[in-house]
């Protein structure tokens, strides 16, 4: 795989080709923070998980999984633990036909063979064989199936402060009551917000802040016991209920799935 690194000038313009790819690995976590570039962009992990930030939501993105930012979006990412990945640089004009909106998207194996061979390439214009990849490249980012792995994040800034302090620890066993007494609300308005401002009511969007983490240590190895025990869950058979409900396979099976470390 090619270096990781690209000419911060190279994703900010159109110019040059339609598709630029950025792959490698890494033996420390990685880290960006909140930034924004011309390109579209379509990042994915070959291990491992990541965590994706934009203005409105948190996206966690297992291995199997990509996700997509559209032109000039606000993002920041984050691996969980040693870092191999890639990076797709969509210029603008060929963006017009893709998603508007950031979305996470399940890799088909067509998708990643494309990419990491376009992760061989030198940055130069693409003779004809190389323009044929980059369009199956933009065809799978327009007919991949969105995946329901985003966590929308409240806009009131008291709603947020609750929000981002489940995220820190899912397993903060506060009940509403107490969670409404200590951002400085009424129960009645703290239902109401999240429900308008996420589109899910406050127990349902903790639930899916605690298999956003369930997912990150899954993907750790840790016993899917240990995740639900330290999730909070009162069992592990109601973890287990739960996520396979979310995601239409158990935690075990869902593992597997993962590519080997």
């Amino acid at each position: 795989m090619s270096d990781l690194s690209l000419d911060p000038a190279a994703i900010n313009t159109s110019e040059g080709p339609v598709v630029i790819v950025a792959a490698g690995s890494q033996d420390s976590e990685r880290a960006s923070s909140g930034h924004r570039h011309a390109r579209g962009q379509l990042m994915g992990s070959l291990r491992g998980l990541l965590s994706v930030g934009v203005e409105d939501g948190q996206w966690i993105v297992p291995a199997i999984h990509a996700v997509w930012l559209p032109p000039h979006h606000f993002h920041a990412v984050r691996s969980h633990g040693p870092f191999a990945g890639w990076s797709a640089y969509v210029a603008e004009p060929a963006c017009a036909g893709l998603p508007q909106r950031p979305c996470t998207i399940r890799t088909s194996g067509l998708l990643r063979e494309a990419v990491l061979r376009a992760a061989t390439w030198a940055l130069e214009p693409l003779d004809a064989q190389r323009e044929r990849i980059a369009q199956v490249i933009l065809d799978e980012i327009r007919h991949a199936p969105p995946a329901p792995f985003g966590l929308p994040l409240p806009r009131d800034p008291r709603m947020q402060r609750v929000a981002r302090a489940l995220i820190d620890d899912p397993a903060d066993e506060r009940d509403l009551e107490q969670w409404a007494q200590w951002a400085a609300v009424s129960s009645r308005t703290l239902t109401r917000r999240f429900a308008a401002e996420t589109g899910f009511g406050f127990v349902a969007w903790r639930q899916r802040a605690r298999l956003m983490r369930a997912l990150e240590m899954l993907a750790a190895d840790k016993p899917v016991t240990t995740v639900a025990m330290d999730l909070g869950y009162a069992s592990a058979s109601a973890f287990i209920k739960l996520f396979t409900r979310e995601f239409g396979a158990t935690p075990a099976a869902y593992r597997r799935a993962l590519p080997a470390h």
